[in-house]
């Protein structure tokens, strides 16, 4: 199991990173995450829906995802309130106050899908989350060490480096923990190191005795999607000429379907969070939402509204996906309170009713696109409220401008000749270099390649990986 000392200190990444090597070795291994919180979620080959980093590491994996991947999923809508999915279906809302209680009922389901997946695969690696040395959740856990506890498994702790402090979050983290949970780590990873590897030995020498240090990993830039909101996205903004700009509400959800876009050399992507910082740009994007009522009120308090409509009159065009098209209609029906209770008044800027409905879409989709132009595509659903097919699907709405574009279908500019025939409609002729998954294996693979000379050949041995290979 991979735990670390905070939450981003790279758990989901190495993860993945360790089921590439070992898959590429023809190790039969599967991820696992007992709990998630995360507004990201993939569908699964048997209709639910787990974290998006569960269906990377199975992609790793050479894997389809399943909901045993991930067995509980905690959806934030708000500081004090969460949707709970358990084993891919939402089992309702429930209240900060009750977590340690209703997370601890959980345990035997989590355990059960655990062994599941041990008795189809060799190896299953872990990812815990958060830290496990957080003494206000160490009651009840089912996360970290309450699972590794009730498993029965080891732990290798992972610290940030290039965060700073590493060395005493690693060692404040052991000192935390029940001596039962310290003896299960056995070793220490060191993750983001910048700089000549020579000049941190005395600290690692210090850190040995404390526990085995099983090696530093370089810094690496990735293109891999992230649970989290990518802040980096404005870190990493090109030359380029033609400008992309995404509102990014609180709740903004499924975020990776602009990660394709930035394969382009001549795109600039943006993130706002207030409409002052709404420039001009090419396309605007309103990205999913895991509570698209409460994102509505935040996006008009932000000014964004008055600025869309701007942006439209100035001859900029907008995409709603999921969440950002039911927006962009005329009104939100929500009779059964499945987010907040009542009609509300939407952008109104395409004609079109959301019905929320209890039942929540989760499908897999392999068709034919209709518009901009015939093509094989893919991607995925994930949403409450009623869609409708239209003559330009995947997009259920493109205005007779073709300024205002909206779609369900999430994941859908991951294919590069279809990425190709959007911008080129939109005004920006670039060929698309490849598909979204050719670049994430690309990734990951240079992760396995630099774990494999980086970690402990007896670490790497542990684990399975050959030791002819671990040697070298």
């Amino acid at each position: 199991m991979l735990q670390g000392t905070a939450s981003g200190v790279g758990k989901s990444v190495l993860t993945a990173g360790l089921c590439r090597l070992l898959a590429r070795e023809g190790i039969s291994v599967a991820p696992f995450k007992p709990q998630n919180m995360s507004n990201n979620a993939a569908v699964t080959c048997d209709g639910g829906e787990i974290g998006r980093a569960q269906a990377l590491q199975a992609f790793a994996c050479g894997l389809q995802a399943s909901v045993d991947m991930n067995p509980v999923l905690i959806k934030p809508e708000s500081d004090q309130q969460a949707q709970w999915v358990v084993l891919g279906q939402s089992i309702g809302r429930k209240h900060a106050q009750n977590f340690k209680k209703d997370r601890q009922a959980l345990l035997p389901t989590v355990l059960a899908a655990f062994q599941r997946l041990q008795q189809q695969y060799d190896l299953v690696l872990v990812e815990g989350a958060g830290s496990p040395a957080e003494p206000n959740l160490m009651h009840n856990d089912i996360a970290n060490m309450g699972f590794a506890r009730a498993a029965n498994i080891s732990v290798c702790l992972i610290g940030d480096i290039d965060k700073g402090g590493v060395f005493a979050a690693l060692k404040g983290t052991l000192d935390i923990l029940e001596k039962e949970d310290r003896k299960r780590i056995k070793g220490i990873l060191i993750n983001r190191f910048r700089g000549n590897r020579a000049l941190l030995q005395d600290a690692i020498t210090w850190m040995q005795q404390q526990k085995p240090v099983f090696g530093v990993i370089p810094y690496l830039s990735l293109r891999l999607p992230d649970e989290d909101i990518p802040y980096q996205l404005n870190q990493h903004q090109s030359q380029g000429h033609f400008h992309i700009a995404v509102i990014a509400y609180p709740h903004m959800s499924n975020h990776d379907d602009v990660d394709p876009f930035r394969q382009h050399r001549d795109i600039n992507i943006r993130l706002l969070s207030h409409a002052s910082q709404l420039q001009t740009c090419d396309l605007l994007i309103l990205p999913g939402s895991k509570h698209v009522v409460s994102d509505l009120a935040w996006l008009r308090q932000q000014g964004f509204e008055q600025a869309i409509t701007r942006h439209l009159r100035y001859g900029g065009k907008v995409l709603g996906i999921c969440g950002g098209l039911q927006m962009l209609g005329k009104s939100i029906h929500d009779p059964q309170g499945i987010e907040q209770q009542g009609t509300h008044t939407s952008l109104g800027l395409i004609d079109s009713h959301t019905h929320m409905e209890e039942d929540k879409t989760r499908k897999n989709i392999a068709i034919t696109a209709k518009w901009p132009e015939e093509q094989a595509i893919t991607g995925y659903e994930i949403h409450h409220g009623s869609s409708h097919d239209s003559h330009t699907f995947p997009f259920n709405h493109v205005s007779d401008d073709q300024q205002i574009m909206t779609t369900y279908l999430h994941g859908l500019f991951d294919s590069a000749t279809f990425r190709q025939s959007f911008l080129k409609k939109i005004g920006l002729s670039q060929e698309a270099h490849a598909d979204q998954s050719t670049v994430v294996m690309q990734s990951l693979d240079h992760l396995a390649d630099t774990l494999a000379t980086n970690l402990d050949p007896l670490f790497l041995e542990q684990l399975g990986y050959p030791q002819s290979r671990a040697n070298t």
